[in-house]
């Protein structure tokens, strides 16, 4: 269904978790029985007011997201630790718990992927088909994802103008993904650097991840949604797949619904981390599309490929990673001769978008002053572990986020 909705008049964000026994935190596949435990039958979704709860591809992943669209951010981190705590609760009979991060770190995917056998399966089993969904760019990775509507063409250009220009740097606040197979990968931020190459068989449907360059819905679909379903036919002989979910860009707009689906966001260790996460996304697409910074005209030439460059470091080092390319800067007001790293755009873009009091009288402000100043999960797990990467304290270490996330708390040097 289709929003009338204009742009920032409405929200939608969905949270994915992974379910593991409480004791070794290897993955319970039981996502539908918990879902069972509230619907009485095994169903992809249920409604709990103003969230509900869905399935994912694997059996040990499961969803929250809002009911539809949502008029406002604020306090929408208590409504989701709500429903974790929820789950936590209906999870105890089975020694389990929701675990955080955007990827399990010494989860099997080879040998422990369950797919979803219920409702919507012949989707899921076409994926397999296709390309093998026992992979961690598969069955071992958890993400935030917003929805941001628009009303027409003209909101739909500004719109994902901006999210192009963001995506490139959104990692460095958002990565959560340093460990897997019970080493560093040394990749900060990991879970992407699979994702974006778990459909190589079929390049068009991720291509770079950052879009082209599409600011209408006919453009959109001449440059990417015409291709990827060419592309994909001699696959899907049944027209299975041939929806604009497929497209596997960092956001894709579904026109069936009006809005652009952010996707390349990591999952947090508490709903007030992802909420940070997501306010600081959203105010800064704000400040973009105003025109405040750059004009809507000058946020149309970046191409693809300029773009990538920047976001293939960011997913390497994270709010580390060094931008010496000084007109992207220019793109949020940030005057740099010499380039800098990306965490010191980010502080730029915050003292930029947000008041002083923003960080220290809003729970969801002082998770996000967490992130600037502390560094992005994947460097704070990095730092926990102080070098000592055995499999005791990794499993330690992961059995204090989810913890964290029962108490809805902040990874960070002061817990």
């Amino acid at each position: 269904m289709k929003t009338s909705l204009s742009l920032f008049e409405g929200y939608g964000v969905e949270l994915e978790y992974m379910i593991v026994n409480k004791d070794d935190l290897s993955v319970n596949p039981i996502a539908d029985e918990v879902i069972k435990k509230i619907a009485g039958e095994y169903t992809s979704d249920v409604e709990l007011g103003e969230i509900g709860w869905s399935n994912e591809l694997v059996l040990h992943v499961i969803e929250l997201k809002t009911n539809g669209p949502r008029k406002s951010l604020d306090k929408l981190d208590n409504r989701f630790q709500e429903n974790v705590n929820h789950i936590n609760e209906i999870l105890k009979k089975h020694n389990s718990v929701l675990l955080p991060t955007g990827a399990h770190p010494f989860m099997n995917p080879f040998t422990e992927t369950k797919l979803w056998p219920h409702e919507y399966n012949a989707v899921y089993e076409s994926y397999d088909r296709i390309f093998g969904c026992k992979g961690h760019g598969w069955s071992n990775l958890q993400s935030t994802h917003i929805n941001l509507p628009f009303a027409n063409d003209e909101e739909f250009g500004r719109l994902h103008a901006a999210i192009r220009l963001l995506l490139p740097i959104m990692p460095a606040l958002s990565a959560s993904t340093p460990i897997i197979d019970r080493k560093p990968t040394g990749i900060i931020d990991t879970r992407l650097e699979v994702y974006r190459l778990n459909q190589k068989k079929i390049p068009s449907l991720a291509g770079l991840v950052i879009p082209e360059r599409a600011f209408s819905e006919s453009e959109y679909e001449d440059l990417i949604l015409k291709k990827l379903y060419k592309d994909i036919e001699p696959y899907d002989t049944e027209d299975i797949l041939k929806y604009e979910w497929l497209n596997s860009r960092g956001a894709i707009a579904r026109f069936d619904r009006n809005t652009i689906e952010i996707r390349i966001i990591d999952i947090q260790e508490c709903p007030t981390a992802d909420l940070a996460v997501v306010d600081a996304i959203v105010e800064t697409l704000k400040k973009l599309i105003s025109e405040e910074w750059v004009s809507y005209a000058d946020q149309k030439l970046w191409d693809e490929n300029q773009l990538s460059k920047i976001f293939l470091d960011v997913i390497k080092f994270g709010e580390e990673a060094e931008i010496n390319d000084l007109q992207y800067l220019k793109l949020f007001g940030f005057n740099c001769d010499e380039g800098c790293r990306a965490k010191d755009l980010w502080n730029h873009i915050a003292d930029n978008i947000f008041e002083e009091d923003y960080f220290s009288n809003n729970e969801v402000g002082k998770a996000l002053n967490v992130i600037l100043t502390e560094g992005s999960l994947s460097a704070r797990i990095i730092k926990q572990l102080n070098n000592n990467f055995s499999s005791e304290n990794i499993t330690e270490l992961y059995r204090k986020l989810a913890v964290l996330l029962s108490e809805g708390k902040m990874l960070s040097i002061n817990n």
